[in-house]
């Protein structure tokens, strides 16, 4: 699955339009961080297939547009992250280590 970069806040707001018709997912990435890119890394072998949309956000490049998100969504920005959206509304998000990409995958199914 390929990544489609979160470079704006009028993307994040054609994000959650996108997410009436599939699933949002956004993956908040710190570059400069080992345990962001090993999460990293989780996301991209566990990504599940299907009804789903994988979007990322570096941190480092665009705060402004992760503090937007948070604002948004209202989950409390943590790097890493990810957060699923369907019909704009948050339907998962998780940090760190407790990313659970079945529970992602089993979400995006129905």
């Amino acid at each position: 699955m390929k990544w489609l970069e979160i470079n704006s806040k009028d993307f994040v707001n054609q994000l959650l339009e996108n997410s009436c018709s599939s699933h949002q997912l956004i993956f908040k990435h710190s570059t400069r961080c080992s345990i962001s890119s090993m999460a990293l890394r989780r996301a991209e072998d566990n990504l599940p297939i299907g009804n789903l949309s994988a979007n990322y956000l570096d941190l480092i490049a665009y705060r402004d547009v992760s503090n937007y998100i948070a604002e948004l969504t209202g989950v409390t920005h943590q790097s890493p992250q990810v957060i699923l959206i369907r019909n704009k509304e948050v339907i998962y998000h998780a940090s760190h280590g407790s990313m659970d990409w079945k529970e992602i995958e089993n979400l995006c199914v129905n």
